[in-house]
Order: structure tokens, then sequence, then C-alpha cells
């Protein structure tokens, strides 16, 4: 799919890695809806940036662990533009959760957000596609959705749910749409980490270094604009964790 004249929604576009890559579909020459919940103020700075590209942007608030705000967002976007022709599900939260800490609302967050949340996204916008006979959804899971670590479980859970969750959309939305999602490594490393921890990541990593948010966007920029035989699909963007 050429990305020149179409429309694009990225869940947590304001920030971090989510705006880097509606940057990269602007520079694509998409339009651009940047969707977030309480960064007002990054998301209008965002759509400036996205808008320099010579495409539209649109900002749009919605906590995507209510359905009822997610329909809406849909909604929304198609009476602005007309349609969705893609979806990059970045949003999510990543809490430490050491187990005998773990409390319920642990749990509801992190599934609300980052499985259901992006479900739900994918459902309606998928239901779009269908109506254009287009269309491509890209969701985020984790390497550590493979292979959990210890002290980040509700995290790692959702992030395994997105893998399956990818997995039966793109067959469920077939032959149409294609449905895929990118498992990251050690891109952004939590700012509370220490020297000391971020050399142990680095140090685990096959490629020896800390990737980069454009290494994401680009790999966005390939499952929309470099293939439409790709579906179902997990991608690692990892430097090697994977297998190391």
């Amino acid at each position: 799919m050429e990305l020149r004249g179409k429309t694009a929604l990225v869940t947590g576009g304001a920030l971090r890695v989510g705006r880097v890559i509606a940057l990269a579909l602007a520079e694509r020459g998409a339009h651009v809806v940047v969707n977030y919940n309480r960064s007002d103020e990054a998301a209008t700075k965002t759509v400036k940036e996205i808008e320099a590209y010579g495409v539209r942007g649109l900002a749009i608030q919605c906590d995507i662990s209510h359905v009822a705000q997610i329909e809406a967002m849909m909604q929304s976007i198609v009476s602005h533009f007309g349609a969705i022709d893609v979806l990059v599900n970045s949003a999510a939260i990543y809490e430490k959760t050491p187990l005998e800490k773990v409390a319920e609302r642990d749990w509801d967050s992190h599934l609300d957000i980052n499985l259901k949340g992006s479900f739900f996204c994918a459902k309606f916008a998928g239901q779009q596609m269908l109506k254009q006979g287009r269309g491509k959804i890209i969701n985020f899971a984790d390497w550590a959705g493979v292979r959990p670590y210890a002290d980040y479980l509700p995290y790692c859970i959702s992030k395994g749910g997105v893998i399956t969750m990818t997995r039966g959309l793109a067959k469920s939305l077939a032959p149409n749409i294609q449905v895929n999602c990118i498992a990251p490594g050690p891109i952004l490393l939590p700012p509370d980490f220490t020297e000391e921890e971020t050399q142990k990541v680095i140090n685990a990593t096959p490629l020896k270094r800390i990737g980069a948010p454009k290494d994401i966007a680009a790999t966005v920029v390939f499952l929309v604009e470099g293939s439409d035989f790709i579906t179902g699909a997990m991608i690692s963007v990892d430097g090697g964790r994977l297998i190391a």
C-alpha cells in the first residue's frame, strides 16, 4: 500500500516511539491522526510537526481502556478523513510489578490498555477497512511476550496476548487487510535505569547496542509499503535479544 494520501491512526502517537512513527508516516505522505490520553500539549506539537510535511494531522483524546471512547474516536476519524487505511497500535503502559506486589489494578491496567484497547481499536478500524476493501493494522508486542521476565508479568502477559491477537485478526480480516505485530527489544530503556543496568542490557544483546525509535518506525513503514504479502507475522526488532 502506498502511504501518500492515505489516513493513518497512531495510538499513543504524541510521545516517544509513537511520535517517531507518526512523523515517519507523515513524511511518506500520509494524513496522520495522533491519539493521546493525557499528553494534550505534546499531541498538539506533534500534529504541527506532521502538518509541516504538507499533510493533514489531527489529535484526538481517547482513553483506549474504554471501548465506547474507542468507537467514538473511529467514527470521528471517518467523519473527518473519510477512511482509516492504517492503524498502528503503539499505546501501552510498562510498569515494574514484582509478583509479590502485583495487585488487581496492575493486572487490569496492563491488560485493559495493552491488550483490550489494542483489540478494540483493531476491531473498529478493521470493520471500516473491510468496507474500504483495504487496510493495514500493526500491533505492538514485545520480545518479552515470548520470553517473559519476572518483575513485569502483567506487562509480559499482555504482550504475549497481542501476538495471539495479531494472528487471530489476520485470519479474521483476510484477504484484503494485513495484520502484523512488531516485537521491540531494547529501544528506549526506563528512565530510572542506571549505567550499570544499561550496560547489562547491552551485553545481553547480540548486536551490542541499544536500538532507536527510528528502527521501529522503519519497520512500520516497511509493513505498510514494503509488502502486501505478510500477515499474521511477528517481526522482532530487538537487536537479537530473542535468540540470545
